[in-house]
């Protein structure tokens, strides 16, 4: 039997190459849990050779957790997280600039103007109300159709909303207040606003299922979670302010000194692709590749049209004085971390 041990030999060779060559990648994200799977498994599925390793949290706790990290970074990749946070580790010289394939198709729109961009959008979501219709007809409260509506006494104590300095949906709703009424008469709506407000969260998506769930009849969240909250037959109302939307882009970046450097641009290859492009626009009405997206039932079809001009770049450099500000006068209403 003297041949059996080359024989053997070879297979544990085979058994570690075929160990060594796959990769595993530590992605940190911002995206919905419900998604996480459905990008995980098509990717996967086209590159069996690299594992992806999620690290989830709100946009602003993940934010947070790579400038801390900034010295010696944990994560190889950062995908579904606001274009304004990456345009914040960008300043920081965080991030790893790529051209992945197939940029060209995407719209420049929603992707970094530089020569070599250092992220790459994937999709946009924007602003909505969760408005739950059973509870307000118990309490008498009428439908609010702007955000200056939601200012009238009888919502007080009625409304949650995220906290901007954990979820990046509460941040664009900030910096959208900012840019449609001011800075003076933004931080005098926020003032009035908070008079109402019963709680901020530390997730954009909650104040929608607590609204859904009948805890407060109102919740200001985004458009993805109230479709399907909606969908799935919740007794809400999805409503879109007539003043404008915030909004801002899931995007995806390479993180500097990773040491999976081709896995790493493999994965932002396909986050730039029209596969996983067709994987966004089963969540969101506008997707970076045009001519993806369709129409998505309960979000108008000029969703598009209805978002407030939004400087990405204003955004990130003023993020720190912004939060700032808003900590100081309203945080007292935040819940637990």
């Amino acid at each position: 039997m003297q041949f059996a041990r080359p024989l053997i030999a070879t297979a544990l060779s085979l058994v570690c190459l075929s160990a060594f060559a796959e990769t595993t990648l530590t992605v940190y994200t911002a995206l919905e849990a419900d998604q996480i799977q459905a990008y995980q498994q098509k990717f996967e599925q086209e590159n069996p050779d690299i594992k992806l390793r999620w690290v989830r949290d709100s946009t602003g706790v993940i934010t947070a957790k790579l400038l801390a990290e900034k010295a010696r970074p944990q994560a190889d990749v950062v995908m579904g997280v606001a274009a304004s946070s990456l345009l914040l580790l960008q300043k920081e010289g965080m991030l790893q600039p790529y051209a992945p394939k197939n940029v060209q198709k995407l719209s420049r729109q929603y992707v970094d103007s530089a020569p070599v961009p250092s992220w790459v959008g994937m999709d946009v979501w924007g602003a909505a109300i969760c408005f739950n219709t059973v509870e307000a007809a118990k309490q008498g409260l009428a439908k609010p159709e702007s955000w200056k509506d939601l200012l009238k006494p009888q919502y007080k104590g009625k409304i949650v909303m995220p906290n901007p300095a954990s979820s990046g949906t509460g941040y664009f709703d900030v910096t959208a207040w900012l840019s449609l009424f001011g800075d003076k008469q933004g931080w005098s709506y926020m003032d009035k606003l908070h008079q109402n407000i019963a709680q901020y969260t530390h997730s954009g998506s909650k104040p929608c299922t607590q609204a859904a769930a009948g805890e407060f009849p109102i919740g200001i969240s985004f458009e993805y979670r109230a479709a399907k909250l909606k969908q799935s037959g919740a007794p809400i109302e999805v409503i879109f302010p007539k003043e404008g939307l915030g909004w801002d882009l899931e995007a995806t970046a390479l993180m500097k000194g990773s040491k999976n450097s081709e896995a790493a641009r493999r994965l932002a290859d396909w986050s730039a692709s029209q596969s996983a492009n067709e994987l966004y626009e089963k969540n969101f009405a506008i997707v970076a590749m045009p001519g993806i997206a369709k129409p998505i039932p309960f979000i108008p079809a000029d969703y598009e049209k209805r978002l407030v001009k939004q400087d990405l770049r204003w955004s990130a450099s003023h993020r720190e004085q912004i939060l700032a500000e808003w900590t100081k006068r309203y945080d007292a209403k935040s819940e637990p971390k």
